[in-house]
């Protein structure tokens, strides 16, 4: 790999990025394609059941492509799904070389469409600069590797670690920099999860919102329709809450307690002392092909995902503001009673967003 190899290769992963909240369920990928040194063609998967990265490229680099070095983020696809397979339609343009980030692991491609370009005489180098592209797909590995979503938890606490007052209050805790900043967490989710208890005394849309978001492709971006799963064991939810509202809402129970609510999905589950099963929820999720999932929950959910472990990301929001020891916590955990069973997270990043701190983390 030369460093015109690697730069080229960077450029994709750019590409790439633009298409961060708008392809679900499809990953996003960036190709670039070069020739003598000179880009005659670029393109970025926009949306799911439109053209890939691959075909937008080509249709820019028109006969320029016949010779062409192809860079591209994500193994080209074998299959002929929403749109014709990407290996094929580099074959035909007369690619003569590819040079391939990450090779894709579903089990419908996974190596087939390298394979693909191969035995058409095509030279294949891969992987390239792998790290930085499976950051732009973590949900799509997460998925076809294990079964489930990335799952991002986002929490909002005070400097003291506090979410509300004792009565619940807790508009606003944060700023509007921030508030506008979660906006981007949903935007690049597939759906939403939330609690009964949130929806009962927040009474929250979930919505993103298009006055704070500040992103490429806006109109792309909110024409995606992001179910909200609302975990409601026993069905409690008000039957005046906003998100009853959506028809893309699912209210989840435990499976013995369903029963019909007008205009709504229910999703009747397996539980364990009334309570829904965290893992049986989230392979249901990676089912419908939510490659990324954001919760936003109370302390309790928050807490049940945390002690079993299903968080991949947490993003917490720290306004510099005390309530005091009356106030509500920001995660209900089981009690530890020794200094060697404390939940340990590794931060990755921090950054001043308005007035507050965003803190991103994982579980170490």
């Amino acid at each position: 790999m030369s460093k015109e190899d690697r730069g080229f290769m960077a450029r994709a992963i750019r590409l790439a990025d633009k298409g961060r909240y708008s392809t679900h369920p499809n990953p996003c990928v960036g190709c670039v394609l070069v020739r003598q040194g000179e880009i005659v063609g670029e393109g970025w998967h926009v949306r799911a059941g439109k053209e890939h990265a691959e075909a937008n490229a080509l249709l820019e680099a028109g006969d320029g492509a016949r010779g062409a070095t192809a860079y591209v983020t994500l193994e080209p696809c074998s299959f002929h799904g929403r749109t014709p397979s990407c290996a094929q339609a580099l074959i035909d343009a007369g690619i003569k070389r590819a040079v391939v980030a990450v090779e894709d692991p579903d089990g419908r491609n996974a190596g087939k469409g390298l394979q693909m370009l191969r035995d058409a005489g095509v030279e294949v180098i891969s992987p390239v600069m792998q790290d930085s592209a499976l950051g732009l797909i973590v949900g799509h590995v997460r998925r076809y590797t294990e079964g489930r979503p990335y799952v991002r938890l986002k929490l909002a606490m005070t400097l003291d670690g506090k979410t509300a007052l004792a009565n619940g209050e807790s508009k606003w805790i944060t700023s509007a920099e921030a508030r506008a900043d979660v906006q981007r967490l949903r935007a690049a989710s597939a759906a939403i999860v939330t609690g009964v208890q949130t929806v009962i005394e927040d009474d929250p849309e979930l919505t993103v919102r298009a006055e704070f978001l500040d992103v490429e492709y806006k109109e792309e971006v909110l024409a995606i329709d992001r179910p909200v799963y609302v975990l409601d064991s026993g069905l409690r939810v008000p039957g005046g809450a906003k998100l009853l509202r959506r028809a893309s809402t699912v209210l989840v129970c435990v499976e013995d307690r369903a029963h019909d609510v007008p205009g709504v999905e229910v999703l009747g589950l397996p539980g364990a002392s009334g309570q829904i099963d965290l893992p049986v929820l989230l392979a249901e999720m990676a089912r419908r092909e939510h490659s990324e999932v954001l919760f936003e929950c109370g302390a309790t959910l928050a807490g049940s995902l945390v002690a079993a472990r299903l968080v991949d990301e947490l993003v917490i929001y720290v306004a510099p503001k005390l309530i005091g020891g009356g106030g509500r916590s920001l995660l209900n955990l089981p009690e530890i009673d020794r200094m060697s069973g404390l939940v340990d997270l590794t931060i990755d990043d921090v950054r001043k967003v308005g007035a507050d701190f965003r803190i991103t983390a994982r579980l170490a």
